[in-house]
């Protein structure tokens, strides 16, 4: 198999195959995430073409938000199951079919069906679980640098398309710019299905920075069913007051995040007069500085307490969204808002995921991910909706802008009331009853 070829040939020249792992997960994430950011750039074409108001189609990728972070959990329990190569193909399946079908759309109901749950399920099926799931198996050294570098390309992918996305948009129509996700999307599926694998045994391999000698535990059974598999960690971890708080942190990071900027930035900027490209412009400018400032987490994430690096990017998140009504939307005023809010995009999941293995154990760290990342998603969701709810009611943004800026202060406060974690060996983490 070209895997095995591949793992063998890196090996002579002391390269570990988990950073090909790395690599076409980073690939296949930033394609997946493309589509998650797309809509943000048709919001205004899909107005002007079929008449559907703001908060029409804000319900659409509400639904969307909430499915890509309920999937989640069951992704986990699908990949622990079926393999991650498996999964991920037929995410990536069912997102292209729900593209290639919404071309056809011409009724609000089609939109909420095609772009709320097809491709709702279809890359929630990925998500950050994935990235989770390969820092967990893959890697017992620099696994904080990894899930930063996987987190990075699922924030990176949802912005760095969208001045693509939104010249074709304005050239051509949104259904050409969709045609072009689809093709990326064909490319990633076919880079997973060549080298993608579930563990390093499957090579013949030791997770990276495994210096052990003795032979491997055989990974836990995973026949048991998928729901009542997702559903029993829910039910473990919702006794930990960690989970909860880690839950209700992440809430915050997707609500001021994903729901918020990225459906909301454009839209609200032609509403200052900015151009839809310059204005998608900005975003990409975001997941330039949230592509260094995610993998500096990660980095920082296995040397410092990861607690207080959440109290500080939630903390100068909610600085930078209380700042940006006050920008004036000028050039300078924006650009210095992309920079300051950009690093702090998504800094928060390294330490996330780094406190889940810690106190719930590697092997169960992605299904408890899994649900704290469905918070993240129905956060998004919230404020998908509440922004477009504001904009059709009030004329704008801004109060969406205020209240998430508060719920970031608010979050940055409540990551300090996580215990100290207790000390214990890196190779073999253990499940800490909180």
């Amino acid at each position: 198999m070209i895997s095995n070829w591949l793992a063998s040939t890196l090996a002579r020249r002391n390269i570990h195959y988990g950073w090909v792992m790395v690599a076409v997960t980073f690939l296949a994430a930033l394609i997946s995430a493309g589509t998650v950011g797309a809509p943000g750039v048709f919001i205004v074409p899909l107005q002007k073409e079929f008449g559907w108001s703001t908060a029409e189609i804000s319900s659409a990728l509400s639904i969307r938000f909430v499915l890509f972070g309920l999937m989640a959990p069951f992704a986990a329990a699908l990949m622990n199951r079926y393999g991650l190569r498996n999964v991920t193909l037929a995410a990536q399946l069912i997102v292209v079919s729900g593209l290639l079908a919404s071309l056809a759309m011409t009724q609000v109901w089609q939109l909420i069906l095609l772009w709320g749950v097809v491709i709702g399920i279809g890359t929630g099926m990925t998500a950050l679980v994935l990235g989770a799931t390969i820092a967990a198996r893959w890697f017992v050294a620099r696994r904080g640098l990894v899930v930063g570098i996987l987190t990075a390309s699922v924030a990176t992918g949802q912005l760095a398309f969208l001045p693509l996305l939104a010249t074709l948009t304005e050239r051509y129509g949104w259904r050409v710019a969709l045609g072009l996700v689809c093709v990326m999307l064909a490319v990633a599926a076919f880079a997973v299905l060549m080298v993608m694998r579930d563990r390093p045994s499957d090579v013949g391999l030791r997770p990276f920075g495994d210096e052990g000698t003795a032979p491997l535990p055989a990974p836990p059974p995973a026949n048991a069913p998928i729901v009542a598999a997702a559903l029993g960690t829910l039910r473990d971890s919702a006794k930990s007051s960690v989970f909860w708080i880690l839950f209700a942190t992440f809430f915050v990071c997707g609500a001021s995040t994903n729901g918020l900027v990225q459906v909301h930035l454009i839209p609200m900027c032609l509403d200052y007069g900015i151009p839809q490209v310059q204005a998608a412009s900005l975003l990409a400018a975001m997941g330039i500085f949230d592509f260094f400032g995610t993998i500096v987490s990660g980095w920082l994430s296995d040397r410092y307490d990861n607690r207080y690096l959440l109290f500080w990017y939630y903390g100068l998140r909610g600085l930078s969204l209380l700042f940006l009504p006050f920008s004036d939307f000028t050039f300078y005023g924006l650009s210095l808002f992309a920079m300051f809010y950009g690093l702090d995009w998504i800094a928060t999941v390294p330490p996330t995921v780094r406190l889940t293995a810690q106190r719930f154990g590697a092997e169960r760290a992605n299904l408890v991910f899994g649900w704290i990342f469905a918070g993240h998603q129905l956060g998004a969701g919230a404020a998908a909706f509440g922004a477009g709810l504001s904009r059709t009611i009030y004329q704008s943004y801004l109060p969406a802008f205020f209240i998430a800026g508060a719920l970031c202060i608010f979050a940055a406060l409540t990551a300090l009331a996580i215990a100290r974690p207790q000390p214990k060996s890196v190779a073999e983490p253990k499940p800490v009853a909180a």
